[in-house]
C-alpha cells in the first residue's frame, strides 16, 4: 500500500511546546503508512534534528500570518513532493496554508496549539485573531485541540464544530526519571545542598518570564539556598538580562540561552516553574512531570486541566508575585508535599500523555479523512 504523503507545517524552527510536539510526532509517525514532510517559516534546531531522523525539511522565510507573498513557493512544494494532506501546528502555519490547501482542493488539518486570541489583548485585534480561527477553523476537515478547554474555548467564542481533543504527548524513553543523567548542577555553579527552581521555556511575554524573576527574588531573600535556572530565549531577552543585571541576580540565577539537553536540566531541578498568562497545553510543563518534578504554574486553562492544586503541583493566581514566592518556599519547607506532587505529576503524565499514542490517534485523523 502507498504510504500517505504529508505536509506537515509549523510556524518556527526554534524548539519550543509546539516544535517539540511535532519532533515526537513525526517520530513516532508509522513511516510503513505515512511519509511525513515538514514546511517551517524560520529555520533552527528542529529542523536539523528532523534532518538527522532523515526527514525532508524545507524552510520559508516568513513571519507574518496570512502572507500572500510565499502562497505560489507553498503550492510548488506541495507539487513537487505530490503532497496529499496537510497538517498545520499553530494558527500562524495554518493561514500561511489555507490558500494553497483551497487552491489545489487538499485534505487540511489544523491543531491549536492554544488559540492566538486571549484576554490581555485589546478589542480589536481580539475579535480580529478570532476572526481568523474561525476562517482557518471552518475550511479544516478536522480541527484538534489539545486540551478540552480549549476546544470548548473555540465554542464560545466562534461556534466552533469539527473539533477532537488529542492532548499532547510525552516522549517517556527520553523523559524518564531512571535513567543516568549528566550532572548540570556543577557546570551552573550550583551545589547539591541548593534548592534550585527551573524556568525552562521561550523568553516571551506569554511565559511571564519577569514574574519569575520577581518571585525568585523574593524567595531568595528569605532563603539564599533558593537558587534559580532559567534556561530559554525570545522576544523579551532584553528586558529580562536588565533585570537580571539592575537586581543583581547572577549570584543565584543562572541564565542561558536555548538548550537542547532538557532531560538533563530538568533532572538539575527541584521545582518548575510556568506561570504563564496562557497556554494550549503546555509540552514543557508535561515534560517536567515526567521527569518527576514538582510543579508550580498560573491557572491557564489547559493547565488546570492536568494540575490539581497540592496533589501533583501549585497553582498560584496569575501575576501574583508574593503568591508564587510564597509556593516556593512551601516546597522547599515541606519536603514531604514535594515529593508526593513530583511523584503523582510522574504517574499522571505516564498514564496519560504518551506521545506514541498521540502519533496513533493522528494517523487514525489521516485516515479517516482520506478514506471519506
Amino acid at each position: 500500500m502507498a504510504k500517505l504523503k504529508v505536509l506537515e507545517v509549523i510556524r518556527q524552527g526554534q524548539i519550543g511546546g509546539g516544535e517539540s510536539h511535532l519532533l515526537d510526532l513525526i517520530y513516532f509517525l508509522d513511516k510503513e503508512k505515512i511519509y511525513p514532510i515538514c514546511l517551517s517559516f524560520s529555520d533552527g534546531e528542529m529542523i536539523s534534528r528532523l534532518k538527522q531522523m532523515g526527514i525532508t525539511c524545507y524552510v520559508i522565510d516568513t513571519q507574518k500570518p496570512f502572507d500572500m507573498g510565499v502562497q505560489r513557493q507553498i503550492i510548488e512544494l506541495i507539487q513537487k513532493e505530490n503532497i496529499q494532506l496537510v497538517h498545520a501546528h499553530g494558527s500562524r502555519a495554518a493561514s500561511n496554508v489555507l490558500y494553497p490547501v483551497r487552491k489545489l482542493h487538499l485534505p487540511f488539518v489544523y491543531t491549536v496549539h492554544g488559540w492566538s486570541f486571549h484576554d490581555d489583548q485589546s478589542y480589536l485585534i481580539k475579535k480580529l485573531r478570532g476572526w481568523s480561527e474561525k476562517l482557518i477553523c471552518h475550511y479544516a476537515n478536522q480541527v484538534i485541540c489539545v486540551s478540552e478547554s480549549n476546544k470548548n474555548t473555540g465554542r464560545e467564542v466562534f461556534g466552533l464544530t469539527n473539533a477532537i481533543v488529542i492532548e499532547n504527548g510525552v516522549n517517556l524513553e527520553k523523559f524518564n526519571p531512571d535513567r543516568s543523567f549528566k550532572n548540570m548542577r556543577q557546570e551552573f555553579g550550583f551545589s547539591d545542598s541548593d534548592f534550585i527552581v527551573g524556568f525552562i521555556a521561550r523568553c516571551t511575554k506569554q511565559k511571564n518570564p519577569l514574574v519569575f524573576l520577581a518571585a525568585l527574588e523574593k524567595a531568595h531573600a528569605n532563603n539564599p539556598s533558593i537558587k534559580g535556572l532559567f534556561v530559554g530565549e525570545g522576544d523579551m531577552d532584553e528586558e529580562v538580562d536588565a533585570y537580571i543585571l539592575q537586581h543583581k541576580m547572577s549570584g543565584y540565577l543562572y541564565r542561558s540561552p536555548f538548550r537542547t539537553d532538557v532531560p538533563d536540566l530538568l533532572h538539575s531541578i527541584d521545582v518548575y516553574c510556568l506561570p504563564s498568562l496562557w497556554e494550549g497545553l503546555s509540552i514543557a510543563l508535561l515534560e517536567a512531570m515526567a521527569m518527576q518534578k514538582a510543579i508550580i504554574a498560573t491557572p491557564t486553562d489547559s493547565t488546570k486541566e492536568v494540575i490539581s492544586h497540592q496533589k501533583n503541583g501549585y497553582i498560584v493566581p496569575f501575576d501574583d508575585i508574593p503568591a508564587l514566592a510564597d509556593a516556593i518556599d512551601v516546597f522547599h519547607e515541606d519536603t514531604s508535599l514535594m515529593k508526593q506532587c513530583s511523584e503523582s505529576a510522574r504517574l499522571f503524565v505516564s498514564e496519560r500523555f504518551n506521545a506514541k499514542g498521540v502519533a496513533d490517534a493522528v494517523i487514525s485523523v489521516y485516515s479517516g479523512i482520506m478514506s471519506s
